[in-house]
């Protein structure tokens, strides 16, 4: 890393955590779509209602990357924006236990970062900037020390012009304010992104979706493929009006049940209190945030902090037992491994495999939300994720890609 994070402002380019970036010389539009697996797209193609995406085959570049871990969003959105892994930006989950306030807290809060975003850099540069993010525990991190137009669709009818460089969102989208859990959330994400792009014309603008279809859908749904088709007509359209665009997300998904279609959870706290008595160690989910109705708080990566140092092999090994769990690491080793911030993970960092995820206590689950079997991520089995452009690139990358690329390749080398 080189010494100070953001090195130069120039005419035509800037530096953003140790990475190069081009001033966008066509209107560039960043896509984060939240839970998208794969195959939701390949299933919306094959069904023939995502014509733009079909068509990135012969005229885009058509890519996969992986995700930074654990596949949450907060992390992953930040490693966007930032160009950068977790141990540069600080974010390492939705939720952390902040040793200073002696409490767990949400990471949603600006002061949790550490690095420039590459959106506040290329305003600071002279770039007319524009972020909209569905929910709006993002739009604070996302929107850190931004010049510009910054909102979420949750809250667009609070939008100001002081507050986020936008007023009258809801007159100018031309839709009303959407439910947090519905498709609608994502849909106005995308029509504010279009009428920003005709009316405003920013330079680069950051859109990022909520994953509450993911969440509730298979790929290849009839729910599914509707939404994919919704965004597919809005990038066709962003597409039209000349605008380089590049599409990646923050995670995938997956299903997370039995064989009869049960939420397969393994209850951690539980067991360790059953174990070794409660009070031997805490265990914190990072997934955890303010909307918690479509996945229950419950995804496939946690983790574990132990009261007495003394202990932690002995919480390992027990941990690593359980069925449902895939891997147990030291705070060492995954920070070594998933490029972590060492001082804001737990002392242990818990795996489960692919069709399983890690609770707390059963008591402090609320599943009333369910209505269709359990999907969720966090764990390595979501960590591939698309990285699609609508130019070609040159020169064509050959080395291992990560979701965070996404803005050097389109602002570098989509031509």
């Amino acid at each position: 890393m080189n010494e100070s994070p953001i090195q130069t402002h120039t005419q035509t380019h800037l530096q953003v955590n140790g990475r190069h970036y081009q001033l966008p010389r066509a209107p560039t539009v960043i896509v984060c779509i939240d839970g998208c697996e794969q195959e939701y797209i390949n299933l919306a193609v094959q069904a023939g209602v995502a014509p733009f995406f079909a068509r990135l085959r012969e005229r885009g570049s058509v890519l996969s990357a992986d995700c930074v871990m654990p596949s949450f969003t907060n992390p992953n959105n930040l490693s966007i924006v930032t160009g950068a892994p977790p141990s540069v930006h600080g974010i390492c989950g939705n939720y952390f236990f902040d040793p200073q306030a002696q409490a767990e807290v949400l990471m949603n809060d600006a002061r949790y970062l550490r690095a420039p975003t590459i959106l506040a850099a290329a305003a600071a540069a002279g770039s007319k900037v524009a972020v909209v993010t569905a929910k709006d525990k993002l739009r604070s991190l996302l929107g850190h020390e931004l010049s510009g137009i910054c909102f979420s669709a949750e809250k667009a009818d609070q939008a100001t012009l002081a507050d986020n460089g936008i007023a009258d969102v809801l007159s100018k989208v031309g839709l009303p304010l959407p439910s947090v859990y519905s498709a609608d959330l994502s849909q106005f994400v995308f029509a504010a992104g279009l009428m920003l792009l005709k009316s405003e014309r920013p330079d680069l603008m950051y859109l990022s979706t909520t994953d509450y279809v993911q969440h509730k859908h298979a790929p290849g749904t009839r729910e599914a493929n509707d939404f994919y088709a919704m965004m597919d007509g809005y990038l066709a359209q962003m597409d039209a009006l000349g605008a380089v665009i590049g599409i990646t997300a923050d995670h995938g998904m997956n299903a997370k049940t039995d064989a009869l279609g049960r939420p397969n959870i393994v209850f951690l706290q539980d067991r360790l209190d059953a174990a070794l008595g409660a009070g031997a160690a805490r265990v914190l989910l990072p997934i955890t945030d303010p909307y918690v109705v479509h996945h229950g708080a419950l995804g496939s990566y946690a983790t574990v902090y132990v009261t007495r140092p003394a202990d932690r092999a002995e919480v390992a090994s027990f941990i690593a037992a359980l069925q449902g769990v895939d891997e147990v690491l030291t705070r060492e080793q995954a920070a070594a491994r998933f490029e972590l911030p060492a001082d804001r993970i737990g002392d242990l960092v818990v795996l489960a495999h692919r069709l399983a995820v890690l609770g707390t206590r059963a008591a402090q689950h609320d599943l009333a939300g369910l209505t269709v079997p359990l999907r969720s991520h966090g764990g390595l089995s979501e960590q591939r994720v698309p990285l699609l452009f609508n130019r070609p690139l040159h020169p064509a990358p050959a080395a291992r890609l990560r979701n965070f690329d996404v803005m050097a390749l389109a602002l570098n080398d989509a031509k």
